[in-house]
């Protein structure tokens, strides 16, 4: 069973992760809020408490996503670290990207960034949030000092991760970017695939993705202004990457 004081939340659908997420925030109170994946855990009993210090010392702090490390010593995945040039995982820095399996925010900031994309179901979410937290004028932080456990896994890629993932690149730039950013992105992201990629099913599945992307308007428009994309740029990454 669950711990006291701990309340679970039935959905009577598979509503995919971001809705889930979101599902869960009205239920809850206080001033921050913590998204803790179900295979992921905290070493650090007073983690929570730091990062709320951390939010209360720093009103520019939009979101923390501690390091991520996993149990057995297994080298961490560069994925985890939440910007382009991976470097030093132990090197802390602003977030241009995320793991979504440990975040925090302040409820003031999720709440102004709409919150987790509902309709993206699975992939780039975390990206999407990133951007909106860049937008609402605040900094996302990659905590490298705090740790989050989580088991390295071989990340399953089948016909539904390439197809969500390919759609959900066309809705981060249709929800997010200036027009004249959307095509210099998911252009970037058609090249960088076509060259990754070299399996033809895989590249079928992504491309009809592309095409869902394209002939599908995804709620909830809020183009960031040319403020953030320099602020984005001058952290390490453009947003046409």
């Amino acid at each position: 069973g669950l711990p006291a004081g701990v309340r679970g939340l039935h959905l009577p659908e598979n509503v995919g992760i971001p809705a889930g997420r979101n599902a869960g925030v009205p239920h809850v109170e206080g001033e921050y809020l913590f998204f803790l994946d179900d295979d992921a855990w905290l070493p650090d009993p007073h983690l929570l408490r730091t990062i709320a210090d951390r939010f209360a010392a720093d009103p520019r702090l939009g979101l923390i996503q501690p390091r991520v490390v996993d149990p057995t010593g297994l080298p961490s995945p560069r994925r985890w670290v939440p910007r382009l040039r991976v470097g030093d995982p132990h090197q802390p820095g602003p977030a241009t990207a995320l793991w979504e399996g440990a975040v925090a925010l302040p409820r003031r900031v999720f709440e102004a960034t709409g919150g987790w994309p509902d309709e993206f179901f699975y992939a780039h979410e975390g990206i999407d949030l990133v951007w909106r937290v860049w937008d609402a004028d605040r900094i996302p932080w990659y905590a490298a000092d705090l740790v989050a456990h989580h088991p390295v896994i071989d990340p399953a890629r089948h016909d539904v991760y390439y197809r969500l993932n390919a759609r959900n690149r066309v809705w981060l730039a249709r929800r997010n970017l200036p027009v004249v950013l959307e095509p210099l992105y998911v252009g970037t992201w058609v090249g960088l695939t076509v060259l990754r990629i070299h399996d033809r099913e895989a590249l079928g599945a992504w491309f009809a993705g592309l095409r869902e992307g394209i002939g599908h308007r995804p709620s909830g428009r809020r183009r960031m202004g040319w403020r953030t994309v320099w602020r984005m740029t001058r952290a390490g990454r453009p947003p046409v990457i």
